[in-house]
């Protein structure tokens, strides 16, 4: 497993009944999450309460006032986080773990004052960005949700790295690669966090059990002819990392691959929290 546990203003008090109890920073927030199908032992006062709704959706019941921003850090990053009303935070701590292994490819590079392109694509908030652009790299950062990239921008100024070289696109991301093709562009790193379902700005449709490996076959065409990485991410219940493995090596013929469960820790016990899955390919 893909263990994130190098945070120090992110932690899980305990996990269990459907729910996760955590702190972001100083607010300690009790969230929805499936995986916890296990009674939870821990019990402490909440900043707020995540409800789901029976008829889908829910609500946040806060317990005293919040600000609707705050910030965390995790190493030199800084990242704005807010309640959403989808029990969100705008942030995927998990994720911190393939950020540390990004860096530690751009960077050897980087410091040779070579150019380390890197495309981003289902961007987000923009966490892999900021991670990329402090390794020195130079980032394309792609989402459907304009509202996701004006966070993203947000975060890379909360990192310090507004003068950095970014670009960011509102747009359909299979759409997007193509056309990136057609230009002759490439990547020397390319990554990726699908939905299992989704809508483009104008409308596209999109499963990733349909569109994953053609998507994944468009962008192994981008990849430069010195690459350092491939990463896709998976949330989708059931896709289990061995097809993001089996996705990659066809995709991707030669180098090394592959894909492991990503976890947090919980301080209950030493268990661990299953977070989705991992796919990752290095050239060597």
């Amino acid at each position: 497993m893909y263990l994130a546990d190098g945070w120090k203003d992110y932690r899980i008090f305990d996990a269990g009944d459907g729910n996760k109890l955590e702190r972001w920073g100083k607010v300690v927030l009790l969230r929805p999450d499936p995986q916890a199908a296990w009674p939870m032992e821990r019990k402490m006062p909440c900043d707020a309460v995540y409800h789901r709704s029976a008829t889908g959706g829910g609500a946040w019941e806060f317990n005293r006032d919040l600000p609707d921003s705050w910030k965390i850090n995790y190493r030199d990053l800084t990242f704005v986080v807010r309640p959403t009303g989808f029990k969100h935070t705008g942030l995927f701590p998990e994720q911190a773990v393939n950020w540390d292994w990004m860096r530690s490819l751009i960077e050897p590079r980087t410091a040779q004052g070579k150019t380390v392109r890197v495309l981003n694509l289902f961007g987000y908030t923009g966490g892999a960005t900021c991670a990329c652009l402090a390794a020195g790299a130079e980032v394309v950062h792609v989402d459907a949700a304009k509202g996701m990239i004006a966070w993203a921008k947000d975060n890379v100024a909360a990192c310090g790295l507004s003068d950095a070289p970014v670009r960011y696109f509102v747009d359909d991301c299979v759409k997007l690669v193509k056309r990136e093709l057609r230009r002759g562009n490439r990547y020397d790193g390319i990554l990726m966090d699908p939905p299992s379902y989704g809508r483009g700005p104008n409308g596209e449709m999109w499963k990733i059990e349909e569109q994953l490996y053609p998507l994944v076959a468009d962008c192994a065409q981008l990849l430069s002819d010195d690459p350092l990485f491939f990463l896709i991410n998976s949330y989708t219940t059931g896709l289990a990392p061995s097809v993001l493995k089996n996705v990659l090596e066809i995709a991707l013929p030669g180098g090394h691959t592959e894909a492991q469960e990503v976890g947090l820790p919980i301080e209950r016990g030493g268990l661990v929290l299953p977070c989705g899955a991992s796919g990752r390919w290095t050239a060597r």
